[in-house]
């Protein structure tokens, strides 16, 4: 398995019990109080596990298993495949600090993180659609 697979796998397998941790203080009915308001965090929740979790684990294992290019270079380049790790990290972790800040403050001021964070999921998804598209072929 390449380095890449397991780092994502890793990743995407953090931000699944960080998801269902903030999961647990969202719940209504729960019992702690904390005294702040959560509202923000319902996005980060959805995006911890659809982009974080799912999405992550779909392109870690797509990038392992998928049909080889060559010998030489087997999975395409490098430099797209860690961009593509980069950029969703970072990405989601904007969208993680945006998305409260924007509830809290309401400006459009703030809303270059979140602009920022959409943009950098995005080219995200171009990298791999870039490093998959040629592994995509009949046998």
């Amino acid at each position: 398995m390449p380095r890449l697979t397991r780092l994502m796998v890793r990743t995407s397998l953090a931000y699944l019990v960080l998801a269902f941790l903030l999961g647990i203080l969202l719940a209504d009915g729960s019992p702690f109080d904390w005294n702040i308001p959560l509202g923000g965090f319902f996005p980060v929740y959805t995006h911890l596990l659809v982009i974080g979790w799912a999405t992550q684990l779909i392109f870690a294992v797509a990038y392992w298993m998928f049909p080889k290019l060559d010998t030489n270079k087997p999975r395409g380049s490098d430099l797209l495949a860690w961009s593509t790790y980069w950029m969703l990290n970072i990405g989601l972790v904007l969208r993680m600090i945006g998305e409260p800040i924007q509830y809290a403050y309401e400006g459009p001021f703030l809303g270059w993180i979140l602009v920022l964070s959409a943009i950098l999921l995005w080219l995200s998804a171009v990298c791999f659609v870039l490093i998959i598209w040629n592994r995509v072929k009949e046998r």
